[in-house]
């Protein structure tokens, strides 16, 4: 029944957890319907009233031809080709670009602006994913095991040995702080940046941006370079940015993550580990024999004890004694 009692909490820990993830999710649902339906429906009425004063404007052209070339048109724009003059000068698929599709691809971030078109591409796709994402955790998990001994196992040690401060206190302090640069670093600064130079961007969508790429979301609705002609070093720039805060996103996370109090908060929710029962009825089989082996050395020990006492003797000198 103890071991059972424990089970039984984790359980009802694991019930609560699901259901605040499933509420979670139905909150998310009904903010973004009731944000975004409004914009959808007058964004839906502008493109018709375009449509029908296109058509009026032009009574040449049919409906039924104007919906079969702006579905061509759509069907392109959904694997990165756009008509649009100012569009028609970047290509997808030279190198830089190429390049910059294999890393969303290897970091999953995968914003969907770009897609292979032919039948080879899609299944070079699918087989140098497979192996190419398990490789990119290994890399990124040895870059962050190795960062974590600088950036946070040594600096928080020194601090504790040094100053004697507690070290859970020392660990949520330092985490806090590693966010607040890390944001910095790789959200405020790279947004200003990023709004300077994308036209057509302000600081908030610059943030969105920032965010969604380094939570590997990757939504694909803002994509640096699109609009205004990028160059080759500005592809290498984005690129290096992506792969860094990437690597800052994971230390902080694993930082935070290392906390003692986060650390109490998951085992509410995890399962304890238990010991197999084989090995349980080896030890107790084990702590049997070594009390047995106690309880019969005791009468042997008795038994060595001499029956008669001997007297003790003494040298000439009567100042040593000798042994029984």
């Amino acid at each position: 029944w103890q071991r059972l009692l424990p089970w039984r909490q984790s359980a009802w820990y694991f019930l609560f957890l699901v259901l605040g993830y499933v509420l979670y999710l139905i909150f998310g649902a009904v903010v973004f319907s009731s944000v975004e339906l409004p914009y959808e429906d007058l964004l839906r009425q502008d493109l018709r009233n375009a449509k029908q004063q296109f058509l009026q404007e032009n009574k040449c052209l049919s409906e039924d031809r104007l919906e079969t070339f702006l579905a061509k048109a759509l069907d392109a724009s959904n694997y990165g080709v756009s008509i649009l003059n100012n569009a028609s000068a970047n290509w997808n698929w030279d190198f830089t670009s190429s390049l910059f599709f294999a890393s969303t691809i290897l970091s999953t971030t995968g914003y969907g602006h770009t897609a292979p078109l032919s039948d080879g591409g899609k299944a070079f796709c699918i087989i140098y994913s497979v192996i190419g994402i398990p490789f990119t955790l290994l890399f990124l998990t040895a870059v962050v095991q190795r960062i974590m001994v600088f950036s946070t196992r040594r600096p928080i040690m020194y601090v504790h040995t040094r100053w004697g401060l507690s070290k859970p206190f020392v660990a949520l302090v330092h985490a806090n702080l590693l966010a607040v640069v890390a944001v910095s670093c790789f959200f405020l600064i790279p947004a200003a940046i990023f709004s300077a130079l994308e036209g057509d961007w302000n600081f908030l969508e610059s943030f969105y941006f920032c965010f969604i790429s380094l939570s590997t979301i990757g939504l694909g609705d803002y994509v640096p370079g699109e609009v205004s002609r990028e160059t080759v070093l500005y592809h290498l720039h984005k690129q290096l940015y992506l792969l860094l805060g990437l690597i800052a996103m994971l230390v902080v996370l694993e930082t935070f993550c290392e906390l003692q109090q986060l650390k109490q908060l998951r085992k509410m929710f995890y399962l304890q580990k238990e010991k197999p029962v084989d090995r349980l009825a080896i030890m107790d089989h084990d702590q049997l024999a070594f009390s047995a082996v106690d309880h019969t050395a005791s009468p042997q020990e008795e038994k060595t004890e001499p029956f008669v006492d001997v007297p003790v003797l003494t040298s000439p000198g009567g100042d040593d004694p000798m042994i029984r």
